[in-house]
């Protein structure tokens, strides 16, 4: 399903952090948060990286 997500910026490929339970646009500089399993792809709520 990851394959499948893109960054709502840059409409490039986002990478999972497990670690941080992040999906991150490497493109953009931000991660965006995952929550309850949830993809939060919203920008106001991504943090810079």
């Amino acid at each position: 399903m990851l394959e499948l997500l893109v960054c709502p910026l840059t409409k490039t490929t986002l990478h999972f952090d497990r670690d941080a339970q992040e999906l991150v646009s490497e493109q953009a500089g931000l991660a965006f948060p995952i929550r309850q399993g949830i993809p939060i792809l919203l920008v106001e709520e991504a943090r810079r990286v």
